[in-house]
């Protein structure tokens, strides 16, 4: 089973840019999904890519947001460029699977990175 770990969470100000990374140990992975939770909201996606490197994005997260795969290194990033204080929550990473070109999460979970935006 693949296990996962975030990094690269932090305090930015706004307009600013992180790059979250998601490492997968244990196995390969069909495709990583990238969530977040923002307290008293739901967890919501914000961008997923297969491993034949399909992604697809959140509305609010498109053009700002790219999700990218370094194979060699079993990882999935997410840049993450003009960072808004809406941005601010914990980002998880997820190893799920397409269906029918829509991502599909399953209980595989890192344990989170608090990404944090001030104004």
């Amino acid at each position: 089973q693949v296990q996962l770990v975030e990094s690269g969470g932090g305090l930015v100000p706004a307009g600013g840019s992180l790059r979250l990374s998601c490492a997968a140990s244990g196995s390969t992975f069909n495709a990583i999904g990238w969530y977040r939770q923002a307290p008293g909201n739901q967890r919501e996606l914000v961008a997923a890519i297969s491993n034949d490197n399909k992604a697809i994005y959140a509305d609010s997260v498109k053009g700002r947001f790219t999700i990218f795969e370094d194979n060699a290194k079993n990882t999935v990033y997410l840049q993450m460029n003009s960072l808004k204080p809406q941005d601010t929550a914990v980002y998880y990473c997820n190893a799920g699977i397409f269906v029918i070109g829509k991502y599909v999460q399953t209980n595989t979970w890192g344990q989170g990175t608090q990404v944090t935006v001030s104004s």
